[in-house]
């Protein structure tokens, strides 16, 4: 009788978040796997809101944990982290994280150089820049590139400064302001200058600009540079005629505040606006009013995805005519247009629970289609269990809109939506706890056929499948696992003791993905091969890697792709 060469097998791929045989607990005291550092590293990465607290860690435990490995590894692997920090704000989406990991990557590299014995020719003082590259390692990777690699709107370069001076004091080292001085010339314009250089801000642009000496991209940046640092310091100065934009922002403002919402009826507003560089909060600030139908309509033109995405109930409660609520449909159902904006999924689901009017619902589907684009359509039987449990009730920002089992279900869901055939099931311990029968610890959902993903996790969410509870993954497995082609979780990992292990408690031959939504240190499951794997993260990347490991391929890290 065949044992190896069956119809069923496959061969086994592996993947890059691997655990490395050290065991330890969960937070719940279950049994825990210690992951790598680059691999603890990019699932803490891709969770992590900067000064943000988990259920079972503060937000300052989570930066020092952050901090700690980026410092680490920008020694022992410089190549990997730097492409994992520009990856972190680009295919990420990861803004904050991504600035303060490439001021830590320097801060370590630096610090390592400086360290040398005196006379070594890799010897350098903190601070000092090599011709040859600024790495003690001779790796390709710059300092200074990673610095630019991670600015990629204009209010960043003074973000991280403002990081670096309040870790490190106000002497800035080189690379970090050579590598500023690379971003400036596409992020500094007019419009970014109207935008983002505000006097709340502790870096204003001319203080940039005063503090890196950017060498300006063509004639009118330098005017824009010197008109920044005159603005900075108060200087009552003509502005340079080559900076038309702000020529028109002051017609603009120069205008009586009576006559000002009168320009919004006429054909040519929207050419004056978009000409003086007119934001939504710049036009609410000018008018010195309410945003009337009128004002909104003459706006909506010049505004971004995210922009719209905040603001379709205001659209409403304004009376924006059908006409222009079209053209707001047609940029964010467009993929490009949602690609460009680099938005996380759940803000397409935060928009649709804001905005619940039905004239948006089928265009934030789309949208939300495009921003999933990489979960894959797998065939064959396919379990997907939910962790709602009461740690998942944590929001990701201060605020607390989007809570993680809102983002659990809405990739839980979208992946069943598109398998060949699904088991969707929420699960917890709240239920074995409060004397439920031995088969009612789980709930599964019902998929319907053809439903909006929007509808199905507002379906989710009104229609009591968050548990609450411990984290009782084991025996969620033993109970929902019926002969499937492998099981999908979505969790925060932090299960609880069991008689056996999670990884035990389905066939070994089944392939099991953990994808991860918290960062915690300690996985519930060894990871990295033997059709055990974990992933992570708050947009689709990663799902890429299931298709690849399920015809017997090794996944890489998203940026190696």
């Amino acid at each position: 009788m065949a044992r190896f060469n069956t119809r069923t097998a496959r061969p086994a791929g592996s993947s890059p978040v691997a655990t490395t045989g050290g065991r330890t607990t969960t937070h719940r005291g279950g049994a825990g796997y210690l992951r790598d550092p680059r691999g603890e590293l990019f699932l803490l990465a891709v969770t992590n809101l900067v000064g943000q607290g988990t259920f079972y860690e503060t937000g300052g435990q989570r930066d020092d944990r952050f901090t700690q490995l980026v410092r680490q590894l920008a020694v022992e692997d410089p190549a990997w982290t730097a492409g994992l920090l520009k990856w972190l704000r680009t295919g990420g989406n990861m803004r904050t994280a991504a600035i303060a990991g490439a001021a830590e990557y320097v801060r370590a590299r630096l610090r390592t150089a400086g360290s040398r014995p005196t006379g070594s020719h890799e010897t350098a003082e903190p601070g000092s820049e090599r011709r040859e590259g600024d790495d003690p390692s001779h790796s390709t990777i710059s300092n200074r590139a990673v610095i630019a690699s991670v600015l990629q709107r204009a209010d960043e370069p003074g973000e991280l400064l403002a990081y670096w001076t309040s870790r490190y004091g106000r002497a800035i080292p080189k690379p970090v302001k050579r590598g500023i001085q690379d971003a400036l010339g596409a992020l500094y314009t007019e419009r970014a200058l109207l935008k983002y250089d505000t006097a709340a801000r502790g870096f204003r642009f001319g203080d940039v600009i005063e503090l890196v000496h950017p060498k300006p991209a063509a004639a009118w940046q330098g005017d824009l540079f010197r008109h920044a640092i005159d603005r900075r310091h108060g200087r009552d100065r003509d502005i340079p005629e080559s900076l038309r934009t702000l020529h028109a922002r002051a017609r603009l403002t120069a205008m009586p505040v009576a006559e000002r919402r009168a320009l919004l009826s006429g054909p040519a507003a929207q050419v004056a606006l978009r000409d003086a560089g007119m934001t939504w909060e710049a036009l609410a600030g000018w008018l010195q009013g309410p945003m009337d139908a009128a004002a909104w309509e003459a706006i909506i033109p010049s505004m971004g995805v995210m922009a719209l995405l905040r603001n379709l109930r205001n659209f409403d409660e304004a009376g924006v005519s059908d006409e222009v609520a079209e053209q707001v449909c047609r940029k964010l159902a467009d993929p490009q247009e949602v690609a460009r904006s680099r938005q996380l999924p759940m803000r397409f689901y935060s928009a649709y629970v804001a905005a619940p009017s039905l004239r948006w619902g089928q265009t934030l589907e789309k949208a939300l289609t495009a921003a999933l684009a990489n979960v894959p359509a797998l065939p064959g039987r396919t379990l997907v269990l939910v962790d709602t449990s009461s740690s998942m009730n944590e929001g990701f920002s201060g605020d607390g809109t989007v809570k993680r089992w809102d983002a659990a279900a809405l990739f839980g869901i979208a992946l069943g939506q598109r398998c060949a055939e699904a088991d969707v099931v929420s699960f917890s311990s709240a239920r074995y706890y409060l004397g439920d029968s031995p088969g009612a610890r789980t709930k599964t959902f019902p998929l319907g056929r053809g439903e909006s993903l929007l509808r199905a996790v507002g379906r989710w969410k009104d229609g009591g499948w968050f548990l609450g509870g411990g984290t009782d993954t084991a025996l969620a497995l033993r109970e929902e696992y019926a002969g499937h082609d492998r099981v999908v979780i979505v969790t925060d990992e932090q299960a609880g003791h069991d008689v056996r292990e999670v990884t035990e408690s389905i066939p070994a031959s089944v392939p099991m993905y953990t994808w991860n939504l918290a960062g915690y240190r300690a996985g519930h499951a060894p990871s990295g091969g033997a059709n055990r794997h974990a992933f992570g993260g708050l947009t689709d990347a990663a799902f890429r890697m299931v298709p690849l490991l399920e015809a017997g391929r090794n996944a890489s890290w998203p940026w190696e792709t």
